[in-house]
């Protein structure tokens, strides 16, 4: 179907809502967009101002953490710890060291330390919640750290005390060699007489970040005290004010020295990061008038806000803040959407209103596109009305009706012509139709006889036509025929001349014109019904092309089969009887509600593809060569090669008797060498007699029969004739790596010699796993060479007559099998049956061969070709090399076969439970295999 294309349609109804509303949204967004604007800049405003209100209370907050200390310190200056002299004196004075500890959670540590090196320090074990020490002795709240130097001797010492300054345990620390000399906070209180405050760093021995507060004691110039005293004051809590402080989740406030050094952020980072540091560097756009910055980190919008701190001048600290935008303006957009929501409200109730104006106005022409619409998508079954009171748009309703029907009944010819399968009854249905469109009750249609020359008489619907009209002339025209039918057909007909894409004659379609307003019938319904007939003409000649294709395609099949079994007298039947025989299993298997067959069913394309696939089962045997799948005896090939080797011992014979003359000749004793001659006759006609057994094949062959047959085949014997004259060119390029040897020559009576080799060369089948060919799955042992004709490789065969390579080649012909049908462009319905071909060598076990299939990998199917496949081979008496098995003597075999995981046990037990074995017997077996079968030794045996 081919669309033009057109402008774009709006429906009535919407064009009228939209009018009217279009302005008021208009107005609403303009509205809305100024209300967005201002509470951005509002809001923006009140984030700088609450800044600096933040940057007061981070002021507040820094002096009251170094007040308290401060104050502390300087009372400490006066204490006597300053002037005492060992580590007891001291300790003497450690209450009032663990007082200032308790006095204020922020102070983390409380020392003391001598221009000797001396170092006293008293800390608690558990810092900002935090304990410090893990390997501190159990109930350990404070922890006293000393330093003394005496003589060049550095002693470490650690005291473990518990909340009532009880000494719980005390160690020895060789490695903790503190010098406070050269400490920062010592060497600023040395030179200083007042509190001095150190810059935020990371304490030595708990690695947090906090202040030094340090002061030297009093007369520290005049020699009366030679100490400096220091307290240590954790900033970690500064953090969770700042925390506390943010005013929305994703707020960032961090205090940065002019060093860039982090003294406490929100969110517990030690770095400034992106986000800070965007903020210390004002990069970014001016948001408002405010000093705010609008810039985008991490893949984020944010506000970003910087104020000097007065704390701790000397640090130049800054207070830097980051507000995501979608936090800080969440209360603007909440404000937005229900403002939005209030506007579309009012927006959608004039909607309503136009909405159901316009539609007052436009339902009947919506009505009258509707099922206009029916008929562009196909729906021709739907009659076509317009209720509007427009003139025109009621005129259109009824012409589109017509119009519909005419369609309909088109359809209904078309279907029929299209989808009918039997040829005798799509004529019916194409008759029934037309007799219906024309309004008449009788007719016919004519097939032509090109044989004959006559037309034939297919289809008759009450017109009580001539069964056969005689004596066609091909050779005239459509108008001149119809003038000739006349003279046969009396009454009122209408003639339709039927012919194909060639314009052969293919038939005639007769209506007999007896009622009605198409009595005389109008130009257009004859061209209408020449059409159709023109149409059914070339679908009786499409269907005919596919039955007659169809009857060649499965007369192919069964050429091929009566080929393969007229090939070799070994298989003679076989191709045709197995289908016959799996016909019959899978109908019982069908009919069958035991079991794995109770849901089991199949349509007829199913049932079709199942028997080309029985008929084509074995059409991979037209390319196994007649002397391997013939072959009777070991040493066969084209001929049996036993009459070569009897030959050479008629040489080494009358080699003895030439021996036996010259021994004469030479002198010797007749009697010795009458009997040495005697003796050679004797072995030779043994030995032969030995060969000529084993080369009939049989169950089984010994060791010890075999080992002797390698050893006849080492007596010699003596060519005088060159091996290279009259050879085939195969024969001459298997001799082409050999160097011929001198005359003469000798030769083994049995020998496996290079040129009984055939390599595979480029005909090497793909059926190893492994092979990139194999595109089928196949997994099979492929034999070294093609063919190994050594005699001694071929005498000593162990069981029966084949080789590795012949039994090799026997099975290779399901792979064939498969090859071939795959290679075949099967329609859809046969896609399976090159599957259903060629598993019928598989088995349950996994065991069978080409692919190695498991029974979960076949269908019902499967298993049953299988099982038909075996049944055959064991009972055809059409096979010189064995007898045909009874009934039971068969049934038997594949009872163990089943136990040995070879063939299905439920399909074997339905093939004897329904007697299908019987029926088949009856109609291919001789009278004396069909003996009395004891079923019940067959049915579950599981």
């Amino acid at each position: 179907m081919n669309l033009k294309s057109q402008s774009a349609q709006i429906s009535l109804a919407l064009l009228i809502a939209s009018a009217i509303t279009s302005g008021m949204l208009v107005l609403a967004l303009v509205l809305l967009g100024q209300s967005f604007h201002g509470m951005e800049s509002a809001k923006v405003s009140a984030a700088s101002a609450t800044a600096r209100q933040l940057a007061v209370s981070v002021d507040d907050r820094i002096n009251a953490i170094t007040a308290p200390p401060s104050t502390a310190l300087a009372v400490l200056s006066h204490d006597p710890l300053a002037t005492s002299q060992t580590n007891d004196q001291r300790i003497e004075r450690l209450s009032v060291l663990a007082d200032i500890l308790a006095s204020s959670d922020i102070v983390s540590a409380v020392y003391a330390g001598w221009i000797d090196g001396d170092f006293f320090l008293l800390r608690k074990v558990r810092s900002s919640g935090t304990l410090q020490f893990p390997d501190a002795p159990g109930g350990t709240e404070y922890l006293l750290q000393t330093v003394t130097r005496e003589a060049g001797t550095v002693t470490g010492e650690w005291y473990f005390y518990d909340g009532g300054m009880q000494l719980i345990n005390r160690r020895l620390v060789p490695d903790y060699t503190f010098d406070p000399r050269t400490r920062p906070w010592f060497e600023a209180a040395v030179d200083s007489p007042k509190t001095e405050l150190s810059a935020p760093y990371v304490f030595f021995t708990t690695h947090e970040t906090g202040l030094t507060l340090s002061r030297r004691s009093t007369g520290f110039d005049s020699g009366a005290g030679s100490a400096v005293f220091g307290i240590d004051v954790t900033v970690t809590d500064l953090g969770a004010h700042l925390n506390e402080l943010r005013q929305t989740p994703g707020t960032r406030i961090a205090i940065v020295n002019q060093q860039g050094q982090m003294l406490a952020d929100s969110s517990g980072r030690t770095e400034a990061g992106e986000v800070i540091t965007t903020v210390l560097n004002q990069s970014g756009q001016r948001a408002t008038d405010a000093p705010v910055s609008l810039f985008n980190a991490q893949d984020r919008d944010w506000y970003g806000i910087r104020e000097p701190l007065n704390a701790l001048a000397d640090e130049h600290l800054q207070v830097a803040v980051a507000i995501p935008s979608d936090e800080l303006l969440a209360d603007v957009w909440a404000a937005l959407t229900r403002q939005t929501l209030i506007a579309g409200g009012i927006g959608l109730a004039l909607l309503v209103v136009a909405w159901f104006l316009g539609r007052r106005v436009g339902r009947p022409l919506e009505k009258l596109t509707d099922e206009v619409g029916r008929l562009s998508r196909f729906r021709f079954d739907t009659p076509v009305r317009s209720d509007s009171h427009i003139r025109e748009a009621h005129q259109l309703g009824v012409a589109l009706d017509e119009m519909s029907s005419t369609i309909r009944s088109f359809q209904n010819i078309a279907s029929v012509l299209n989808r009918g399968q039997d040829l005798n009854q799509l004529l019916r249905d194409v008759l029934e139709q037309i007799v219906h469109i024309v309004g008449q009750e009788r007719g016919g249609i004519y097939l032509f006889s090109r044989q004959e020359q006559e037309l034939r008489l297919a289809v008759d619907q009450h017109a009580e036509l001539p069964e056969r009209i005689e004596g066609i002339n091909t050779g005239i025209d459509d108008s001149d025929l119809i003038r000739e039918l006349r003279q046969h057909i009396g009454g009122h007909p209408v003639f339709a001349i039927l012919r194909n894409r060639r314009k052969k004659l293919v038939g005639v379609l007769v209506i007999e014109m007896e009622h009605g307003k198409h009595t005389h019938l109008s130009d257009d319904l004859i061209v209408f019904v020449d059409e159709i007939a023109g149409s059914a003409a070339v679908a009786i000649e499409t269907r005919e092309l596919l039955e007659s294709q169809q009857a060649l395609l499965e007369g192919i099949i069964r050429l091929v089969a009566n080929a393969i079994d007229a090939k070799s007298p070994y298989t003679g039947g076989h191709c045709e009887r197995v289908p016959k025989l799996a016909q019959m299993i899978l109908a019982e298997a069908e009919a069958s509600n035991e079991g794995r067959f109770t849901n089991f069913s199949m349509n007829d394309d199913e049932r079709h593809e199942f028997e080309l696939a029985a008929w084509l089962h074995d059409c991979g045997k037209i390319t196994s060569p007649e002397y391997v799948v013939d072959k009777a005896v070991k040493l066969e090939t084209l001929h049996n090669r036993i009459h070569e080797v009897r030959t050479r011992f008629e040489v080494l014979y009358r080699d003895a008797d030439v021996d036996y003359l010259q021994a004469l000749l030479d002198g010797e004793e007749e009697t010795v060498a009458r009997d040495r001659r005697d003796h050679t006759h004797t072995r030779l006609q043994e030995e032969f007699a030995f060969l000529a057994r084993a080369n009939k094949g049989g169950e089984s062959m010994s060791e010890q029969d075999i080992e002797r047959i390698r050893t006849i085949g080492q007596q010699t014997w003596q060519r005088h004739f060159s091996d290279r004259l009259g050879l085939s060119s195969d024969e001459r390029q298997r001799l082409a790596d050999v160097p011929e040897t001198g005359l003469p020559a000798t030769e083994r009576l049995l020998a496996d010699k290079p040129e009984h080799l055939q390599p595979w060369a480029d005909h090497r089948p793909p059926v190893e796993k492994d092979d990139p060919r194999n595109v089928w799955g196949f997994d099979m042992k492929l034999p070294e060479h093609a063919y190994n004709r050594g005699e001694i490789h071929n005498l000593t065969v162990a069981k029966g007559t084949l080789t590795d390579e012949e039994r090799f080649k026997i099975n290779e012909h399901i792979v064939q099998t498969i090859c071939m049908l795959d290679a075949l462009p099967l329609p859809d319905r046969l896609a399976n049956v090159p599957q259903l071909a060629g598993t019928h060598h598989e088995r349950m076990d996994g065991k069978g061969y080409p692919c190695g299939l498991t029974a979960e990998q076949m269908g019902i199917p499967e298993r049953i070709m299988a099982v038909a496949d075996v049944f055959e081979a064991l009972t055809a008496v059409d096979r010189p090399y064995k007898e045909g098995k009874t009934l039971t003597q068969a049934l038997t075999i594949m009872s163990g076969m089943v136990d040995n995981g070879h063939i299905d046990r439920e399909t074997f037990e339905l093939f004897v439970r329904s007697g299908t074995y019987l029926r088949y017997a009856e109609q291919h077996l001789r009278p004396e295999q069909i003996d009395q079968v004891d079923e019940s030794l067959f049915m579950n045996r599981n």
